[in-house]
């Protein structure tokens, strides 16, 4: 699972006899995704899979000889795919753990040891951080916007396919969700699954109500009736009806799901139904294309609605399709052995990352997150002074009184897992105490205030430096 142009550059660092040249890549973002305030990390137990897993099969040999250039001729020659054949994983990986909150331009994970490895394993890497830290935060943003309520994910039939549905139903969980629908995910990922029945159902017999009565006797103790396939008012008195009848039998209707029309006057219309028939423990399940910005606008309104359906919008980060992280070499060992810093030029200065082998400092005070500090690595740090990349008359010194937090912590040592996978219920509890940290100024879906994230003065000294003698 790689480009094509990391194979190319890997062979050529091979034929320059520079493949085993030790070099340091960083994985980082450069904007917030959805206009957030933050963004959660996820993704990391499918890259150590990956890494774990990365080997050179004879099919894959067999494949890469059959490749040729434009004149005709094999791609790679066969020396190096007998190397390749011996490829066996050895760098060193720190990373920030999934379930915390970071930040744009922050570097989430550090790959290092020979170049040709670390080029190798890039596309897999980005397209896994990528697509799980996105969901995650989308998920993030609808738990936030529902308050206490539930949320079921249910986006299977409209997630960029089966590989895509899976890690959308994992990230979404972590993110805030309480339940999947996808029973595969579900099953893997030891995720809660929930479901209730379709149109499909209902059109199956004679009449609604008699579709209500069949669901509900073959589902006694987990019946959530779909109420809107004819007409909604109709469908929420023969729901009572059935809900009626499984009291007779001491059992209860767990909710009713609406999923058209005005969800927060059918909503109200429902609970008062509902209400005045005892009924007061039967949920109300809204869907359809719900998204942050509809739930908080509902629960405004203040619809009556308990649990929220959330599928195409969560599962596709419908509004904000790529994370776009970015995979740069920051720090390369010379013939001499010593580490040089990188650093890559742009017109804009956005573009332009942080060299050296970098971590981030989290500073905390009285229950509450106050600033992140990008600092080399191994550096004797002075004073705790940083500057806003983007805007130098922007400072901010922390003192002693302030618990701080090495995020960035050794997943891989020279190739050899050393960290301890967590259990999702753990990843997902450590998201909520990192949000529990956080001021809700920078939680709000609008305009949120931005969280100070900022580069060790010497770091930022000696990045200007670099930047001014390469423009000479």
């Amino acid at each position: 699972m790689t480009d094509l142009y990391q194979l190319t550059m890997s062979y050529g660092y091979w034929k320059k006899n520079i493949h085993l040249r030790e070099s340091n890549f960083s994985v980082f973002f450069r904007k917030n995704p959805f206009n957030s305030g933050y963004a959660v990390c996820s993704g990391l137990e499918f890259i150590i899979d990956y890494l774990n897993s990365l080997k050179f099969s004879d099919s894959d040999i067999k494949y890469l000889k059959s490749l040729k250039s434009q004149n005709g001729s094999q791609l790679f020659e066969n020396k190096f795919l007998q190397f390749l054949k011996q490829f066996k994983f050895s760098c060193d990986v720190d990373a920030i753990e999934e379930g915390r909150i970071i930040f744009s331009n922050e570097p989430i994970i550090n790959v290092k040891g020979p170049i040709y490895q670390c080029q190798l394993v890039e596309s897999a890497i980005i397209n896994i951080f990528n697509f799980n830290t996105l969901i995650a935060t989308k998920a993030s943003r609808m738990k936030y916007s529902a308050k206490s309520d539930p949320i079921l994910e249910f986006g299977l039939r409209r997630a960029q396919g089966v590989d895509g549905s899976l890690s959308a139903s994992r990230a979404s969980y972590i993110g805030g969700c309480s339940h999947t629908s996808n029973v595969l995910a579900g099953k893997i990922f030891n995720i809660p699954v929930s479901g209730t029945h379709s149109h499909s159902w209902v059109l199956a017999f004679d009449n609604e109500l008699e579709s209500f009565r069949n669901y509900a006797d073959i589902m006694p103790d987990n019946s959530v009736l779909l109420v809107d396939t004819f007409n909604t008012m109709e469908g929420i008195n023969n729901a009572i009806v059935v809900a009626k009848e499984l009291e007779n039998l001491g059992k209860k209707l767990l909710g009713i799901r609406i999923d058209s029309g005005d969800l927060a006057y059918l909503s109200k219309i429902a609970r008062k139904k509902l209400d005045k028939e005892g009924l007061d423990y039967v949920s109300i399940v809204a869907s359809n294309d719900l998204d942050e910005f509809l739930v908080e606008s509902l629960k405004n309104q203040k619809a009556k609605i308990s649990v929220w359906g959330i599928g195409t919008k969560l599962v596709t980060a419908y509004d904000n399709p790529s994370l776009g992280a970015v995979y740069k070499l920051t720090a390369l060992k010379n013939e001499e052995n010593k580490w040089e810093k990188k650093i890559k030029l742009s017109e804009q200065k956005i573009k332009i990352n942080n060299p050296g082998i970098n971590n981030v400092m989290r500073f905390r005070k009285e229950n509450k997150f106050y600033g992140d500090m990008i600092y080399e690595k191994n550096s004797k740090i002075q004073k705790f002074k940083m500057i806003d990349p983007n805007d130098s008359t922007r400072k901010k010194v922390f003192n002693k009184n302030y618990i701080i937090e090495n995020l960035l912590i050794p997943i891989f040592k020279k190739g050899k897992l050393i960290y301890k996978i967590p259990s999702i219920e753990h990843i997902k509890k450590k998201l909520s105490g990192d949000l529990d940290l956080l001021d809700n100024s920078h939680k709000r879906l609008n305009n949120p205030h931005t969280y100070p994230v900022g580069i060790e003065e010497n770091l930022f000294l000696e990045k200007q430096k670099m930047i001014l003698k390469l423009r000479k």
